[in-house]
């Protein structure tokens, strides 16, 4: 669920130096933005900032984009990212996901993330999911070759169809995880607000990392931690 509408949220989004204004601009010159030739790596739908603001802190020699369509959302990761003082390599877009490639030019990209997306959970809304089928061939266009996506959901049908999604367009799943926090690749682990949230419930989390299709292709790793492989029909997306 969305925060409601957050008086005065607009203007200050429009006056923030943590937003930028007219990305467009920048499209095949984000390292002149950044002023380095740093990997880029951004957040779709990133919520209220906690991930990539917690990521850019720990990696410096990375450029990290937060992307947030609604405003609401997006003023409280502008507020932690004011809160948290000096890091010039991270700043925030106010912008939809199904145009990012006017923003990001080919191969700019290293990497996605995409945490707790809106499941979109009619039949007929299936092409707005960020891991439809339409949104990852999107992701090509501006994408590097040796790229990734890292996707993370608490809900079980959303995971199942990214998965299928993913494997039908030739993606390379590796990493999967049905449980992350008790996998193997829960040490670097990064947690969102939802995360927290949901993980504190007992919602187990899961997570995969898919490489864009290679003619030789990157065989799957499939790790499933104590979890069942039965569809979970409590949290469904159809």
């Amino acid at each position: 669920m969305r925060l409601r509408n957050i008086k005065g949220a607009k203007e200050a989004i429009a006056l923030s130096p943590y937003v930028v204004q007219k990305p467009e601009q920048y499209r095949g010159r984000w390292n002149e933005f950044f002023g380095n030739n740093h990997p880029l790596h951004i957040e779709i739908g990133m919520g209220k900032g906690k991930f990539i603001t917690s990521l850019a802190q720990k990696n410096p020699g990375i450029n990290y984009i937060g992307i947030e369509l609604y405003e609401s959302v997006l003023i409280r990761a502008v507020t932690k990212r004011e809160a948290i003082g000096e890091c010039p390599n991270l700043t925030f877009l106010r912008y939809g996901a199904e145009h990012l490639e006017g923003v990001f030019a080919p191969g700019e990209v290293s990497r996605i993330y995409l945490n707790f997306s809106d499941p979109w959970p009619k039949e007929r809304h299936a092409k707005r999911r960020l891991t439809s089928k339409e949104f990852l061939e999107r992701y090509l266009k501006f994408l590097q070759a040796g790229g990734q996506i890292e996707f993370k959901t608490d809900n079980r049908a959303l995971f199942d169809f990214s998965l299928s999604q993913a494997e039908e367009t030739g993606w390379n799943l590796r990493e999967i995880s049905y449980d992350l926090h008790h996998s193997q690749y829960m040490v670097e682990n990064v947690m969102t607000e939802y995360e927290e949230r949901f993980s504190a419930l007992g919602n187990p989390i899961h997570r995969f990392v898919a490489f864009p299709p290679t003619k030789q292709g990157i065989p799957a790793i499939c790790s499933i931690d104590a979890t069942s492989l039965a569809p979970d029909i409590s949290n469904p997306v159809s």
